[in-house]
């Protein structure tokens, strides 16, 4: 895969998941289509956080117990766990990923079929209120995405459903 994690520990992501992870590792989440993909790094502890989000708001849905399904709620969990491993908060950096319009060949396909933007939008707006920089994004259009978290160096590997490879 990348860099020097090849013995590294793969920490698998569910959705509604978040997990943190510290050196040498590898975070891999699978199926973001309209769900989004935070990743959190920071360089110098090399501790990590990624999680896959559904929702883009808790008070919106009415299953809203597990605060990591949220785009306005993950954020201040993954930070609090990155702490405890050894992060500073003021050197975390973000990513973001997926919010795709995986539904765009229906017809009439609105509300939570589309959330893909406002899922982008809500976790961007969470970032900045934290002063939290995006340095990389891969997000919209109308596919799906895989992710491949390396807490080594901070690269994603993002795989779209052609098998389109880029790394961010």
């Amino acid at each position: 895969m990348i860099g020097s994690s090849e013995t590294a520990l793969v920490v698998k992501v569910g959705m509604a998941q978040y997990k943190v992870a510290s050196a040498p590792a590898r975070m891999v989440t699978l199926a973001l289509g309209s769900c989004v993909g935070i990743v959190l790094y920071d360089p110098v502890a090399r501790v990590g956080a990624l999680a896959h989000v559904m929702h883009p708001r808790r008070e919106r849905v009415k299953n809203n117990v597990n605060r990591a399904k949220f785009a306005d709620a993950v954020v201040d969990l993954m930070l609090g766990r990155m702490v405890k491993k050894g992060a500073e908060r003021a050197r975390v950096q973000g990513k973001i990923f997926g919010g795709a319009r995986m539904f765009a060949h229906v017809q009439g396909s609105r509300g939570m079929f589309q959330i893909g933007a406002e899922n982008v939008a809500v976790a961007k707006s969470e970032l900045a209120a934290r002063g939290i920089l995006i340095v990389a994004e891969s997000t919209g259009g109308e596919k799906g995405r895989m992710l491949v978290f390396d807490v080594c160096d901070g690269s994603v590997r993002v795989r779209d459903a052609w098998n389109n490879e880029e790394v961010y």
